[in-house]
């Protein structure tokens, strides 16, 4: 079993004498992720300050490898321990390797002379994050995921056991975002570190995070293994959602059906409904969709999307019923859309449905 990096004990915080979250219990091991998530302003950022120290605990205790920190040296800590926070650094005339190198510091002395093994070290945390190209770069001159990149570089300097980060994907694109996380995950595997961070995106959570903590209110309101948290009834209630859905199986948030009779009726499947569903949303649509296998790729967003989603049992061929439900429903919609391409012994009533809405004049959109 992996060893025991950071735990906190009946752990306090909040700012002055003023305590927001109580008796937090964590437990964070080598080589995994554990994030924190959970609303604007439930404290995740004050829960990381205050195991970084940044802000004095109001009660209880944090451990770095079974130490209370409270009687670690500064550099001690920082030779256990490394932070990535989310405030952008402003850094004038430095050039992207001496800000990396400023990882170094707790091993330089008072001086802070580096080394050659030291500058070594710093131009192998750049080529690990892979911004070795960005070493004589000036800090203030490159994007945002570059600096990220360059100030993760900084931290891994530091050859951490424990690395704290505060949604470190701010100020990101896409690109960016999965880019530094998937170096993040690299670097936990290669060098056993632990890694405790806060994300507001929950389905880069639910794919990155070993453990996942949740923050809602004055405590920890739930902690567990991704598949435990990410479900569609408990992350609308962490987050108070009281309109849309949260689809656990993708990651993914969707809106509420428009409201009203459906006045379009899609034949899908496979996945090519998805995008339809979608933009008849956008456009205040209210539309059915069918007929779906429980099992379908289109499934769970016609069933969020939809106002009636006629379904079939999964792995069975569609039946007489589902069909004539769904001919029923398609017959008091105006419109029929089909971007279903393909047809076989599974969905042949699909095609007939197809045939019927043809026959009836209703068929306006044919697959690709």
């Amino acid at each position: 079993m992996n060893e025991t990096r950071l735990n906190t004990r009946r752990l306090c915080v909040g700012y002055g004498r003023t305590t927001l979250i109580r008796d937090i219990q964590l437990e964070l091991r080598a080589g995994e992720i554990m994030t924190l998530i959970g609303p604007n302003g439930a404290g995740k950022s004050t829960i990381l300050k205050s195991i970084i120290r940044q802000l004095p605990i109001t009660g209880g205790a944090v451990y770095l490898d079974g130490r209370d920190m409270a009687e670690l040296s500064g550099q001690d800590r920082a030779r256990k321990l490394s932070v990535l926070m989310t405030a952008r650094v402003r850094s004038e005339l430095t050039t992207c390797f001496d800000v990396a190198a400023a990882g170094r510091y707790p091993y330089t002395g008072q001086l802070g002379i580096l080394s050659p093994e030291d500058r070594e070290k710093t131009a192998r945390s750049l080529e690990l994050v892979h911004a070795a190209d960005l070493a004589d770069r000036d800090f203030t001159q490159i994007s945002d995921g570059q600096r990220q990149r360059v100030l993760l570089a900084r931290a891994l300097n530091q050859e951490p056991e424990v690395l704290v980060l505060d949604e470190p994907t701010s100020f990101l694109d896409i690109r960016h975002k999965l880019e530094l996380l998937a170096i993040l995950k690299d670097m936990v595997r290669a060098r056993d570190l632990a890694v405790v961070m806060s994300l507001h995106e929950l389905d880069l959570a639910q794919k990155i995070s070993d453990w996942v903590v949740c923050v809602h209110g004055d405590t920890i309101a739930q902690q567990g293994p991704p598949e435990d948290i990410f479900t569609a009834e408990y992350i609308p209630e962490l987050y108070g959602a009281s309109r849309g859905s949260y689809n656990a199986l993708y990651g993914s948030l969707e809106l509420e059906a428009a409201a009203g009779a459906p006045e379009v009726f899609v034949i899908g499947g496979g996945g090519s409904g998805i995008p339809v569903y979608r933009r008849l949303q956008r456009q205040g649509t209210p539309f059915a969709a069918g007929v779906l296998g429980e099992n379908d790729l289109d499934f769970p967003v016609a069933q969020a999307l939809a106002v009636e989603a006629v379904a079939e049992r999964p792995f069975q061929p569609i039946g007489e019923a589902a069909f004539q439900r769904a001919a029923s429903v398609l017959e008091r919609c105006r419109t029929v859309l089909c971007p279903l391409a393909a047809f076989g012994a599974m969905n042949e009533k699909n095609r007939l449905l197809r045939e019927l809405a043809r026959e009836a004049g209703k068929l306006k959109e044919e697959a690709p």
